[in-house]
């Protein structure tokens, strides 16, 4: 443990997972100063005052995700320091004051763990994994059922070419150059990334279609697995491979976009809507202490 401040009291790290619907957030990230944007760590912090700690509390997130992208499980890390002669809260005591004093309902806290004071949630992931939501059969974007229209892309399309979607697909596995699928404004000057994984599949049915509704409609997913992607690499490969899917491009080309290491290319320039992406994981390979 370490100390806040000289002498006194105790610094705890917590690592907390949590979870939220990014439709009304300016991102996860906090937004300084600007009282008309605000980011899911704003209010992460703002309920973490209740906490009691010494020092501010500042979350430190692992993975940033823009407006409109959502998260199933995302991760930070913050320290807690408590007054001389208390003890560290447990982290069951974190994940439900957490809860208790979050003022936006689209945000949940799913769990807490003790970790080593020197744990950095952003570095010390070994896998991210990202969801991409695609709806087919939709002649208009009204079609869709109202509880999806903030978590798919809507396509016009009636079908999507799996199989080829998916040879393109296995084009993005393994260490690249990414730059092609980089968008403007990356903080990273280091565009090789590993792409582990990346599946192509329909389904499953949404829950929300009505029977009169069901054989018009079909839902896709998309899933990409990485220590750590570039900024939009996602949103960028999902408008390639919806694009294969479509018929507008083949796998091959898609090779060849890889290759260009061109950012500005006339199909890797597209960005699929932030709506349909979930962070669907982040994974550490330690054990924490509870």
């Amino acid at each position: 443990m370490g100390s806040c401040g000289t002498v006194g009291p105790v610094r705890a790290r917590y690592l907390v997972f949590f979870q939220y619907l990014g439709t009304d957030f300016n991102g996860v990230a906090a937004v300084r100063g600007n009282h008309r944007a605000v980011g899911v760590q704003n209010f992460l912090e703002e309920a973490a005052k209740r906490l009691n700690s010494v020092e501010p509390i500042r979350f430190t997130v692992s993975s940033r995700t823009d407006a409109g992208v959502h998260a199933l499980s995302n991760a930070a890390h913050l320290d807690i320091c408590r007054r001389s002669g208390l003890p560290p809260y447990s982290p069951e005591v974190v994940t439900q004051a957490l809860n208790t004093h979050l003022k936006h309902r689209d945000i949940r806290v799913l769990k807490a763990f003790r970790v080593p004071n020197d744990f950095h949630a952003r570095r010390a992931a070994t896998s991210r994994t990202y969801l991409y939501r695609l709806a087919t059969g939709c002649s208009w974007p009204h079609q869709l059922p109202v509880f999806e229209q903030n978590v798919c892309w809507a396509l016009q399309t009636k079908c999507l070419d799996m199989a080829a979607m998916q040879e393109a697909a296995q084009h993005l596995v393994g260490t690249h150059d990414f730059s092609a699928f980089q968008s403007a404004g990356s903080p990273t000057t280091n565009p090789v990334r590993t792409l582990q994984r990346v599946s192509v599949s329909s389904g499953p049915a949404s829950p929300f279609v009505l029977p009169q509704e069901s054989r018009k409609l079909q839902f896709w997913t998309l899933e990409f697995e990485s220590r750590s992607f570039l900024y939009r690499q996602v949103r960028r490969m999902t408008a390639v491979l919806v694009a294969v899917g479509q018929g507008i491009l083949t796998p091959t080309q898609v090779k060849a976009i890889l290759e260009s290491q061109d950012p500005l290319g006339k199909y890797q320039t597209r960005v699929a809507p932030a709506r349909g992406l979930f962070l669907k994981s982040v994974l550490y390979d330690f054990g924490p202490t509870s």
